[in-house]
């Protein structure tokens, strides 16, 4: 098999699998509670990562590697967790377009970053229209409108998840983590998992939580998330990120939402408006050509593992 058609196999890999979270988070949310949801996902997920890396023969990591990883995983996967509440009532489809205009969020913190990269011309056309393309997605929910598919809180916790998961995101591209990518995810969802219990915990979720009431829908959808969602597709980015030149990579931040939004309507029943259309063409759109305005000794994207 060439190289070529191995990088798109795993592109499409990643196209699939980290498109379908949104899905598959909103069929686990039905009956598990959001934060004890993506706790379990991501500590059975950095469990396996963990272990395996270091029977591979990575090096152990320090107590500060270990502090830093912690600080990226809680950031990141705080994010995941506030994701997987909002949509609780908010559209997989809807939820996927607000979490993917993370870039528009990341390009703004680094040009506000002392020493960041500043936008050029296009770029700052991309962050105008992408943020128009936001706002206009969530315009019904913020003028009082009722709406099933984004109810306004459910709107506001998205745009915290997104502001977590970019902070994260910047932080990731700083701290001095392991040179292995894949044993500091481990370590990073271990230290998001446990973050995500104790919040679940303060929320009082264990009193929400009846193992006997959770649905097969919800079990499918969590072996999903943890196998190809967590595992599968991580991997295959880790490795096309290797492989493949970052322009091509970073497609997954556009081809995602329309993955997820276009599962949401076959198999959650959720509407597709011509509101809602305009709007995704308008974020991704923005999302393009932010991509397009970065230069080419760029560094690489930071590896997102709170998919």
């Amino acid at each position: 098999m060439s190289k070529k058609l191995k990088i798109w196999i795993a592109l499409f890999t990643v196209y699939i699998f980290w498109g379908g979270t949104y899905l598959f988070i909103h069929f686990a949310v039905e009956t598990i509670p959001p934060f004890f949801m993506a706790g379990s996902r991501y500590l059975v997920a950095g469990a396996i990562l963990y272990v395996w890396r270091r029977l591979a023969g990575d090096p152990a990591p320090t107590r500060g590697q270990w502090l830093r990883a912690s600080a990226v995983g809680l950031l990141l996967l705080g994010g995941n967790g506030l994701l997987s509440l909002a949509e609780q009532s908010v559209a997989s489809g809807i939820s996927s377009l607000i979490i993917g205009s993370v870039p528009l969020w990341m390009a703004s913190m680094e040009a506000l970053r002392p020493g960041g990269a500043r936008p050029n011309r296009l770029g700052i056309i991309g962050l105008v229209i992408g943020f128009g393309g936001i706002a206009l997605l969530v315009a019904p929910s913020l003028m009082g409108g009722k709406s099933i598919n984004a109810p306004l809180p459910g709107v506001i916790i998205l745009l915290f998840a997104a502001f977590f998961w970019s902070l994260g995101s910047i932080y990731s591209r700083i701290a001095h983590l392991p040179e292995s990518v894949l044993l500091a995810t481990g370590m990073e969802m271990l230290a998001g998992g446990i973050g995500l219990f104790l919040a679940g915990t303060f929320t009082g979720e264990w009193h929400l939580l009846v193992l006997a009431n959770i649905s097969a829908r919800s079990w499918y959808a969590m072996i999903y998330l943890v196998l190809l969602g967590s595992m599968a597709g991580y991997t295959a980015y880790a490795w096309v990120l290797r492989a493949a030149p970052v322009s091509l990579v970073s497609t997954y931040a556009y081809v995602n939402p329309l993955v997820a939004i276009l599962l949401g309507s076959l198999f959650a029943q959720e509407t597709l408006t011509v509101h809602v259309l305009v709007s995704a063409a308008i974020i991704i759109g923005s999302v393009v050509l932010i991509n397009l305005s970065r230069r080419p000794t760029s560094p690489a994207p930071p590896v997102p593992v709170a998919e």
